[in-house]
C-alpha cells in the first residue's frame, strides 16, 4: 500500500514537471539580432491578426553575412502550453522552412542582413485561431529567438469602455476596463469554464490580465463589470527620440558623434515624472518607426546608432533595477536594457544600439526576479494617460481539444468616463 502511494506521488510529480516544461515562453534574441517586428500594411503592429490575413515577421542580423535561418510554429492553448493539436491540424503545408527573403544593408556604417517572412506563404498556412509561438532557428535548429502571436476569428462582438477606478485611492491613477461578449453565432456552453479572456494594455504581454471570468450572464451575453479585477495602472505617456537624420541633434538628442566608428546619439537627461503634474504629448503607445531621411527603402538603408539614455531618479538608487523598454526591444528585462547608476553624475545611464527612426520608450522598475513594480512607476500613474486596450476572447466547446480565439474588442482611454 505504501509503495502504491509512493508510485502515485512520484507520477504526480512527473506530470507536474512535464506541465511546467510544456509552457512555451518567448526566447530573447542574442545581441546581433535587432529590430524584430511584426508588420502589416507597411506598419509595425501588435502581433494580433485575423485568421487568414497576411502579415510579416522581420528582423536584422548585425553579422551581415547572410546566415541561414529557419522558422518553426507551435500552436498553444490559452495558458501558452502546447496544445493537443498535431502539426497537420493547425498548419497547412510545412514549417521548418529556410527564410529565403533577405537583403543586405546599403550605405550603413553598421552592416546587417534584413530578413522577412510572410504568413501565409506558399509553404505554410495557419489553419486555426489561437495562440502561436513563432521560433527562428539557426542551421543547427537551435532556437535563436521566438515571439508570441495571436490569430482570431470574428465570431463575437466585444463592446468595451474604459472607466476611472471607483476606489478613491486609485481614482487618479488607474484605468478600469468594462466589457461584454456577445454572439449571434455561438451558443456558449458552460461559459464560466469555457470562455477565457486576456486583457492587454498597448499590446503588451508582460502586464496582461488573465483568468477573469464573467461576472454574470444575461441570456447568451457575458458581462464583465468588475472593480479591481480588470484594472491597469494608467502609467504616463511614452518618452521618445527621433533620429531619422542620424547626424543631427534636435529637441530629444543633445549631440551626435561617430566615436568608435558608429553613430552615437546622446539623449537629453530625462527626469523622473512621478511627482510632476500630468502633461500630454502625443505618443505611439510604445511603438517605433524605422525611418531614414531622404532614403528610398529604410528597411535596408536606415543605419544603427548607439543611443545613450540617462535618467535622473535618485529616489530609486540601490532599490530596484531600472530598465528601458518599448516595442523596439519587446519590453524585455535583460541586462542589455538594464541601466547602471553613475554616482559621479548621480544619474542612471545605458547605451543601446537601435535602428534609426522614431522610437517610443519608457523607464520601468523591477525586482531581481523580473517582477514589474507599476504602482511605484518612475514616471507616475495618471488616469489622463492615453492607452489602447484589447480584450482577447478564447472559447473551448465541450470536448474540443484546443482554445479558439473567437474575437477581440478594443478601447482607448481617450474616451474614459467616470
Amino acid at each position: 500500500m505504501i509503495m502504491y502511494k509512493n508510485i502515485i506521488m512520484f507520477s504526480a510529480l512527473i506530470l507536474s514537471a512535464i506541465n511546467l516544461v510544456a509552457q512555451e515562453k518567448e526566447v530573447n534574441p542574442p545581441y546581433h539580432i535587432k529590430t524584430i517586428s511584426f508588420v502589416q500594411g507597411g506598419q509595425n503592429t501588435v502581433p494580433l491578426f485575423r485568421l487568414g490575413d497576411t502579415f510579416q515577421l522581420q528582423f536584422d542580423d548585425l553579422h551581415g553575412t547572410e546566415d541561414n535561418y529557419y522558422y518553426a510554429i507551435t500552436h498553444c492553448d490559452y495558458d501558452w502550453k502546447k496544445s493537443q493539436l498535431s502539426r497537420n491540424e493547425y498548419l497547412g503545408g510545412f514549417d521548418d522552412q529556410r527564410i529565403i527573403d533577405y537583403t543586405n544593408s546599403i550605405n550603413a556604417l553598421q552592416i546587417y542582413s534584413h530578413y522577412r517572412i510572410s504568413f501565409p506563404n506558399k509553404f505554410t498556412q495557419l489553419k486555426v485561431s489561437g495562440n502561436y509561438i513563432i521560433s527562428i532557428l539557426d542551421e543547427n535548429r537551435d532556437v535563436v529567438f521566438s515571439r508570441k502571436i495571436i490569430l482570431y476569428e470574428d465570431l463575437v462582438s466585444v463592446p468595451m469602455q474604459v472607466k476611472r477606478a471607483r476606489d478613491v485611492r486609485d481614482v487618479e491613477q488607474k484605468h478600469n476596463i468594462e466589457f461584454s461578449v456577445r454572439s449571434t453565432v455561438i451558443n456558449f456552453q458552460s461559459p464560466l469554464q469555457n470562455v477565457k479572456v486576456m486583457l492587454m494594455q498597448n499590446g503588451r504581454f508582460d502586464n496582461a490580465i488573465t483568468n477573469v471570468k464573467p461576472m454574470f450572464t444575461i441570456g447568451n451575453d457575458l458581462i464583465y463589470k468588475y472593480d479591481k479585477e480588470t484594472q491597469f495602472w494608467g502609467g504616463n505617456e511614452y518618452l521618445f527620440f527621433e533620429n531619422k537624420n542620424i547626424m543631427g541633434a534636435n529637441n530629444s538628442i543633445e549631440f551626435v558623434n561617430t566615436n568608435g566608428g558608429l553613430y552615437n546619439s546622446h539623449l537629453y537627461t530625462n527626469a523622473a515624472r512621478a511627482k510632476n503634474p500630468y502633461t500630454f504629448w502625443p505618443d505611439i503607445n510604445g511603438n517605433f518607426l524605422v525611418n531614414s531621411l531622404n532614403k528610398e527603402n529604410s528597411e535596408i538603408e536606415a543605419d544603427y546608432a548607439w543611443v545613450y539614455f540617462s535618467l535622473s531618479a535618485p529616489a530609486f538608487f540601490a532599490n530596484k533595477n531600472i530598465y528601458i523598454t518599448g516595442m523596439f526591444n519587446n519590453h524585455t528585462l535583460t541586462d542589455e536594457n538594464k541601466m547602471d547608476y553613475n554616482p559621479k553624475k548621480q544619474v542612471y545611464e545605458k547605451a543601446i544600439m537601435i535602428k534609426q527612426g522614431f522610437t517610443n520608450y519608457k523607464y520601468v522598475i523591477a525586482d531581481s526576479k523580473g517582477k514589474l513594480d507599476e504602482e511605484n512607476a518612475i514616471d507616475g500613474n495618471f488616469y489622463q494617460t492615453e492607452n489602447n486596450y484589447s480584450a482577447i476572447i478564447y472559447y473551448r466547446e465541450n470536448n474540443q481539444r484546443y482554445d479558439r480565439v473567437i474575437g477581440k474588442g478594443i478601447a482607448t482611454s481617450v474616451d474614459i468616463i467616470n
